[in-house]
């Protein structure tokens, strides 16, 4: 129901804009030339075989050696079993017998 109501609405509102005076022309106007952009002065490149040579790296210091560390050995674990124990099945008590 409400998407016909909004049909109708934009069908009136195409109709209203359809049926408006044409618009007047506008004036056109003339846009003034871009400045031209400047001729500015290219780098100036060395050549590869002009660059000064690269510092040479500077010999790393000797570090003394680190000391091994060494452990004792570790004690041996104890050997556990595998086998599991058989637990004894208990048998429910005897019924009470009934005596007339």
């Amino acid at each position: 129901m409400a998407l016909s109501f909004s049909s109708i609405d934009v069908g009136l509102a195409a109709r209203h804009l359809q049926q408006m005076p044409p618009m007047p022309t506008l004036p056109t106007t003339t846009l003034p030339p871009l400045p031209s952009i400047p001729n500015l002065p290219q780098p100036t490149m060395p050549r590869p075989g002009a660059l000064p040579p690269l510092p040479t790296m500077p010999a790393l210091p000797t570090f003394p050696a680190i000391p091994t560390a060494t452990l004792p050995p570790l004690p041996s674990m104890p050997s556990i079993p595998t086998a599991i124990p058989s637990i004894p099945f208990l048998s429910p008590p005897p019924s009470p017998s009934s005596t007339p």
